[in-house]
């Protein structure tokens, strides 16, 4: 019993030191929201690198964007919401329609990210909380980069789809080192 106690509290000073290198106690808010942008980059990119350029241009129906349009769509998105938390001009480079190959899309959508990157490395929770013009309304800096989260998640789901229709895992899906999925009961004879 006296050998536990000590085992115990060190693991949990392990565990706070680790909670604490993870959050900055300095920005919170930002920090979290940039964990969230960084998921979903992930999840996007593993996305866009996953589905074979023969199902670039898919589209389950003619009314909705293909896969490579949805990629350009998120691609300028980020150039958009970015732009506007960091009060830069946006570069508008229309990659939605300017672009159908995947290796440009996929390098289209890793350069949205890496401006992306600075602006989220860089935010603060006191310059979180300045107020842009998005959209013709007043809203914080904050709400624009997690409106970003939010589009990118949209979008995803678009894309799950998309790669689900195709017969390709979407990066979510994956088992990365987990058990294999069981085995559904047979019928007996």
């Amino acid at each position: 019993m006296h050998k536990i106690v000590p085992t115990i509290l060190l693991c949990l000073l392990a565990l706070t030191a680790f909670a604490q290198e993870k959050q900055s106690p300095e920005n919170p808010f930002s920090t979290t929201n940039k964990r969230s942008y960084e998921r979903t980059k992930g999840i996007l990119l593993r996305s866009a690198e996953k589905m074979p350029e023969e199902n670039y241009s898919f589209k389950p129906v003619d009314t909705v964007r293909s896969f490579g349009q949805i990629i350009g769509h998120v691609a300028d998105a980020q150039y958009l919401f970015c732009s506007t938390a960091s009060g830069e001009k946006n570069p508008g480079l229309n990659i939605e329609k300017t672009k159908t190959a995947k290796a440009d899309l996929v390098a289209a959508l890793k350069d949205g990210f890496a401006y992306c990157d600075k602006v989220y490395d860089s935010m603060t929770d006191a310059a979180s909380s300045q107020m842009v013009n998005f959209f013709g309304n007043n809203a914080s800096k904050f709400a624009v980069l997690q409106l970003n989260v939010g589009h990118n998640m949209e979008h995803y789901g678009n894309l799950v789809t998309y790669m689900r229709i195709k017969g390709v895992v979407p990066p979510t899906s994956e088992q990365q080192g987990a058990m294999p999925a069981s085995k559904p009961d047979t019928p007996k004879k």
